[in-house]
């Protein structure tokens, strides 16, 4: 498969770069009372680490370490391999709506997509966009088809084109995919800026991860 990325302007790269500091800026620090109330209702509520380290790739296949609350069982990497045969996601990528790792407090936080308020943190130091393919984790990258490998040729963002699609609906990895791909070689700052309006009301009707 061909992949083509679209370059962006100079004026572009400053002006997404300057939303990307802007808007992650200013949502931890008004956000802050939020996060703190979820920190703490994590702590609460069993035990474990608040903040979930994800080991994903980003722009270039560059790996990096994100964050988010953790909103699954402290031993839910171990119980992975367990539930392999209820993977209902094609492809390298495990999905599924109904886990059993999740926790009650995590399901809520999902719901809404607020478990990744942490990664506001990654979009300010650079590793992350607003607006990007969703990172892959690296157990995950290496395994992906040398065409699937391409997404990872844009800096990655907390909100893209699966996101607003229904990414809960979304059970064919090539799929979604396609969709980043699909805004590699469309991108532009006006595109950011309707995908990030997309994302609000996507948000509000609760269609994160379940």
């Amino acid at each position: 498969m061909k992949v083509e990325v679209r370059p962006l302007s100079p004026p572009e790269r400053f002006l997404k770069r300057a939303l990307d500091i802007v808007v992650s800026a200013a949502g931890l620090i008004l956000l802050s009372p939020l996060l703190a109330l979820i920190a703490s209702l994590v702590k609460l509520t069993g035990p474990g680490p608040i903040f979930y380290r994800w080991r994903v790739v980003g722009e270039g296949g560059r790996p990096f370490t994100g964050y988010k609350f953790r909103s699954m069982r402290p031993d839910a990497d171990a119980l992975k391999s367990t539930l392999l045969a209820r993977n209902e996601m094609t492809g390298p990528v495990f999905k599924m709506k109904e886990d059993p790792r999740v926790t009650a407090l995590g399901r809520c936080l999902r719901r809404f997509s607020l478990d990744e308020l942490p990664q506001l943190w990654s979009v300010l130091k650079g590793d992350m966009s607003l607006v990007g393919p969703r990172p892959p984790l690296q157990s995950e990258y290496q395994r992906f088809a040398p065409w699937q490998k391409a997404k990872v040729l844009v800096r990655p963002g907390i909100t893209c084109l699966w996101q607003v699609n229904g990414r809960s609906d979304v059970r064919d990895f090539d799929e979604w995919v396609r969709m980043d791909l699909e805004y590699a070689r469309r991108r532009s700052f006006l595109l950011d800026l309707k995908i990030m309006a997309m994302t609000i009301p996507a948000v509000v009707r609760a269609r994160g991860a379940r």
